[in-house]
């Protein structure tokens, strides 16, 4: 069974429009960007916008690690690819729900050629 956050750590990310993603390059670099989160059967996810070729979605896959920043509060996670049918329509469905008035940006989040980096989150260590 795969451990899950605490309660106030997935209100934190089901709130928070836009979290800071932190990750670090093979040669230990730390890079952040803004992404979009959403929580699905209090499993939080996150979706490459770019695609396969999002840097912080190679670098989070390849070390399977990294860390959220939601509200000035950084959480280790474990990054898992989940290409299940079942994980993308969830996790779209629910960018519907969170974003509804953004437009253009949810469209590109709902590209086909971004569904498959749909990313599940879990707790680090």
């Amino acid at each position: 069974m795969t451990a899950s956050f605490p309660k106030p750590v997935i209100e934190r990310f089901d709130t928070t429009d836009t979290v800071e993603i932190e990750t670090r390059s093979a040669k230990g670099t730390k890079h952040s960007v803004p992404v979009w989160i959403v929580v699905v059967d209090d499993v939080p996810y996150v979706r490459s916008v770019r695609g396969p070729a999002g840097r912080w979605y190679r670098e989070l896959l390849a070390r399977g690690e990294g860390a959220v920043i939601a509200v000035g509060k950084r959480t280790p996670v474990r990054a898992r690819h989940d290409s299940s049918p079942k994980a993308i329509e969830a996790v779209s469905a629910a960018l519907r729900r969170k974003y509804p008035r953004s437009g253009e940006s949810l469209r590109s989040m709902l590209r086909a050629d971004v569904l498959d980096t749909t990313v599940r989150l879990d707790p680090a260590g």
